[in-house]
């Protein structure tokens, strides 16, 4: 067990790489304005990847996916709908590294941080006003529908935001409405992030994340609420086979 003055280092150590490869980045997707979104996307994957690799350098984080092959449904129809658990800024991060080019759903406050919101406006979002209520679902499905007509993967985070290890939020019925108004099936993916890179933490912990790609969950011909009751199922009772009690409050 490292010290927590160790711990402090390796993360500041991370937190000042992190910062270099998003403003280089953030740069070249802002400069390659003009490049098709999927291009850019690519561009985000490959800062994903520094990340993936600075983590495991600086802080001893690495992770492991089982599962991949149920990815496969969703690129034989064109896309699907990634909906994953919230539990850390990890995800937000290493997604890109192992899912095809996804589409986010996010806040449209985001843009607004210099250099990595206006970045981010560049890969084809949908940004939503988290308070317009009604109007930000129907804009989630009408731009939801048309990107996955377009064979675009949509990614979102049911809870809306993170939840700390051992609990869990209401899911949000936004990304299986798109779901069901669409036809496209989910992909839920679980994992345990959340043990290693705690919300709110400046220290993180070194060891291996665990991400378990889940089944496809088909929509068609079903309820909004039929598709997130078994999104919400499937990934807290993976959710349980993954963690481990002894690292939620360290």
């Amino acid at each position: 067990m490292q010290s927590k003055p160790v711990l402090i280092i390796r993360s500041s150590l991370f937190w000042l790489g992190f910062i270099v490869n998003t403003i280089i980045f953030g740069l070249l997707i802002i400069l390659l304005f003009f490049t098709s979104s999927s291009f850019r996307l690519r561009l985000a994957r490959y800062w994903s990847y520094t990340n993936n690799f600075l983590l495991k350098v600086c802080c001893g984080i690495s992770f492991l996916v089982r599962g991949n092959e149920n990815l496969e449904i969703g690129s034989e129809i064109g896309a699907a709908i990634i909906l994953c658990k919230h539990q850390s800024t990890w995800e937000t991060l290493a997604l890109h590294s192992f899912t095809p080019c996804v589409r986010w759903v996010f806040k449209r406050e985001l843009m607004r941080i210099p250099i990595f919101g206006w970045a981010l406006a560049l890969t084809d979002p949908i940004a939503i006003n988290r308070g317009a209520g009604r109007a930000a679902i129907k804009q989630l499905i009408k731009e939801g529908t048309a990107k996955l007509n377009d064979g675009k993967w949509m990614v979102l985070f049911p809870e809306g935001t993170r939840t700390a290890p051992g609990k869990t939020h209401k899911y949000k019925i936004g990304g299986a409405l798109l779901a069901a108004k669409s036809g496209y099936p989910v992909i839920p993916v679980a994992h345990n992030a959340g043990e290693f890179w705690p919300k709110h933490s400046f220290i993180k912990w070194p060891g291996v994340i665990s991400v378990v790609i889940g089944p496809a969950i088909a929509s068609k011909g079903r309820s909004a609420e039929e598709i997130n009751s078994d999104v919400f199922n499937w990934i807290e009772n993976t959710m349980k086979e993954i963690s481990d009690e002894s690292r939620w409050k360290r």
